[in-house]
């Protein structure tokens, strides 16, 4: 709520004398209110004192005193002189929500009727409701419950504050960690509060209770939050537990009610790799020590013999050897390296510290420093899998999602372009699918290749790409039996090899014939095509609404457009489409297609111009094709170079037509004769020739590609190689598919 500064002396009142008001009686009107001076506040406002008045300090005005300091009959004087029941001070207070501070319910009432909001908030998101509850004001609680308050409205904050994990709390947070345990009771038991509530960092309010600092009323509150239902295994700061807050609080009676939990994971540790017996253990706490062991903690969570040696506790010592703790503990092998350089440090970690395993894995998906992204129904972590760094996918038990990851991935093949699949456990109703790690999504890897300019020169980066993406699909289809249905450039991984990997199968389908769900595929393929060659210079978003005809027409080149048009008319034979597509000329290097128009112009009948062979035939544009950019060739090559080459024939008479068959020819003799002295005043003009070919009749490989594919002549095509593995160069910089990741 916007306010208008009431500090402007051109706006001050003027009192019945005449007198202007001074800055000093808008002071002395404020000190008069908190002393509780009504006798001068009266004559102050008589004067013409600026009953609005706001200190620079705060903000607050002479209302939000009187309110302060709980009187109503201050505030009844200040009201009828004009004062503005809904101003804000510098944290975004009002009146109202000072009044459920102080717990005075007449006045809650009174600023409810003159216009305040129940649910109004400052600007660090308390509520009238939260203030209530955190200072422990019972009747104004229940009268604002009465008055529509919202019970489990969890507190808002800015958006700076919101990102480092402040916010989210609700009344009952509030009134748990300050220790009123009648409010906590009246919250629960009359009002239906939410007890699993969490704030942003996921606290709830046994760990809120745990942080208080005075430990006042925790069992008590503890207690009622158990009886409640309460989560016993969520996360505090650090990674902490409410077990090990409680141990760390050396408070038995919390410890012993937690421990009475039938779902309380006794093992779990803080990011720093402790469990509360480790913790119990280094704090001399040797009887909570005990009952933790008793209660079937691991002994294998750390040194724990040696620190009892140090603290020269001889009992403990005997109770922990005898309840299996190692005499000479072995911690992890701190020389463990993991492939991963991207998420090396976070491994590491996660490979020093101690965490009760999972069947055969290791994972801590409580801190956020081990997450790689969020997922619709869970969330990707690291992970270790006897001894091998992982990514882990989480997902509900029994969620049909998961069940369609599974079963794709157990599918699929070793050396695959597809994320390998090492296995997968359960626990507590979670299901984990332990795949792959790699390094950064197609996206980002984009985002590095941006700004590179390949109008003018071969794009390797993009060729290599796709051919793994094509052959990653193709596998899917052909080998699995599986349809992916959600291509994406977020669903395309580099590995720490720069391999690019398949990922993400959880609404993948069976195939069972149906060719409507590969072109499904197919189509966003051919979206993806346009996006990794334009390299998102347009969203991959905006070309999924946009149409097939409009994609097509965004295609820089002619190789693009016509792998796209494939991909968008795949034929009946959709599910060997993609096997056929691996030998377009997209996939050929310059080189090869420059090498590929050699061999065909090398062919008998093209070098003896039978115009009756089947291959000029072949050849010969149709009459309603659209023009191509080699018509008239003849014309568009230079005239000095025209006049080289057609010197040879200069005693026959027989000069270049412009036919597909005589460039062909052309473009062979040039491969055959640049390099021979009598042509070095024309090699600089021509320089690579599968450059020069290329630029100059951008459609010629396409249409030749498209005339001869189904022909005998199809022999003269390369076969398409996989991606070479990239080369980093001085500077570290990958020349071939990732560069992020040499």
């Amino acid at each position: 709520m916007e306010t208008k500064s009431h500090n402007n002396a051109q706006e001050r009142p003027m009192s019945s004398n005449s007198r202007p008001t001074t800055v000093e009686d808008n002071h002395l009107l404020i000190k008069a209110v908190r002393k509780g001076d009504v006798k001068l506040v009266q004559q102050l406002l008589e004067r013409g004192a600026d009953v609005n008045f706001q200190e620079e300090e705060g903000g607050w005005t002479p209302l939000h005193n009187a309110v302060q300091i709980n009187r109503e009959d201050i505030v009844d004087l200040l009201l009828g002189h004009g004062a503005d029941p809904c101003l804000r001070k510098n944290n975004g207070a009002t009146p109202f929500i000072i009044a459920a501070i102080v717990g005075n319910v007449k006045l809650l009432e009174l600023f409810l009727s003159k216009g305040a909001d129940v649910d109004e908030c400052d600007f660090h998101g308390f509520t009238a409701f939260m203030e209530a509850a955190e200072y422990g004001m019972v009747e104004a609680l229940r009268f604002l419950h009465g008055s529509g308050a919202e019970v489990n409205l969890r507190r808002k904050t800015k958006k700076d504050q919101e990102r480092l994990g402040k916010g989210g709390a609700t009344a009952l947070m509030d009134a748990a960690e300050q220790g009123h345990v009648d409010i906590v009771r009246i919250l629960l038991d009359e009002m239906g509060a939410d007890v699993n509530a969490r704030d942003n960092m996921g606290r709830n309010a046994l760990i809120r209770a745990l942080m208080n600092p005075r430990d006042r009323n925790v069992e008590a509150i503890t207690r009622l939050l158990l009886d409640h239902g309460v989560d016993v295994n969520v996360r505090g700061d650090k990674g902490k537990t409410p077990l090990i807050l409680a141990v760390e609080k050396s408070n038995l009676g919390v410890v012993k009610m937690l421990l009475q939990q039938e779902h309380i994971e006794i093992d779990d540790t803080d990011s720093e790799g402790k469990t509360a017996l480790l913790v119990a253990v280094e704090l001399k706490l040797s009887e909570i020590a005990q009952l933790l062991c008793n209660k079937g903690a691991s002994t294998d969570c750390g040194d724990l013999v040696m620190m009892a040696r140090r603290n020269y506790d001889v009992s403990l010592v005997e109770f922990l050897l005898a309840h299996g703790a190692s005499e000479h503990f072995h911690p992890p092998a701190e020389d463990w390296k993991p492939q991963s350089s991207r998420w090396s440090t976070a491994l590491k970690n996660l490979h020093r510290i101690y965490r009760p395993k999972i069947g055969k894995l290791k994972i801590f998906i409580f801190d956020e420093k081990y997450k790689i992204a969020d997922t619709s129904e869970g969330g990707i972590y690291l992970g270790i899998y006897e001894e091998q760094e992982v990514a882990v996918k989480t997902f509900c038990e029994g969620s049909t999602r998961a069940q369609k990851e599974v079963s794709c991935l157990q599918s699929s093949r070793e050396n695959s372009h597809l994320v390998s699949f090492y296995g997968s456990e359960s626990h507590r109703g979670c299901l984990y699918v332990c795949v792959t790690l790699c390094e950064q999504t197609l996206e980002a890897c984009l985002d590095v290749h941006r700004k590179e300019a390949v109008e003018v020169k071969e794009d390797e980066f993009a060729r290599n790409v796709l051919l793994s993406i094509f052959k990653a699909v193709r596998e899917l289809h052909s080998s699995c039996g599986y349809t992916h249905q959600d291509l994406q450039p977020q669903n395309i991984l580099l590995d720490s090899k720069n391999a690019v990997r398949l990922a993400d199968f959880d609404k993948s389908i069976k195939w069972v014939g149906d060719p409507q769900e590969i072109r499904r595929d197919l189509e966003v393929l051919g979206r993806l095509v346009l996006y990794v060659v334009k390299k998102e210079d347009i969203s991959f978003e905006k070309l999924k609404a946009q149409s097939n005809e409009e994609v097509v027409l965004l295609s820089p080149d002619e190789e693009t457009k016509d792998l796209i048009h494939h991909l968008f008319h795949p034929g009946e034979n959709v599910r060997d489409c993609l096997s056929d597509l691996l030998g377009h000329p997209f996939f050929w290097s310059w080189e090869s297609r420059y090498r590929t128009l050699r061999n065909v112009g090398n062919e008998s009948d093209i070098k003896m111009r039978k115009s009756e062979s089947e291959i000029l035939k072949l050849l010969e544009p149709g009459a309603s094709e659209h023009p191509h950019s080699f018509a008239k060739w003849t014309k568009k090559i230079e005239k000095c170079v025209m006049k080289k080459m057609n010197e040879f024939y200069a005693e026959t008479g027989n000069f270049y037509r412009n036919t597909v068959g005589d460039l062909l020819k052309f473009i062979r003799n040039i491969g055959e004769h640049i390099d021979e002295k009598r042509n070095k005043k024309i090699k600089p003009i021509i320089g690579d020739p599968s450059w020069y070919f290329q630029n100059k009749f951008p459609d010629l490989v396409v249409y030749i590609y498209t005339k001869l594919q189904n022909t005998e002549y199809k022999k003269h095509f390369p076969e398409t190689q996989s991606p070479n593995k990239p080369q980093c160069d001085g500077d570290g910089r990958a020349s071939g598919l990732a560069t992020a990741t040499c």
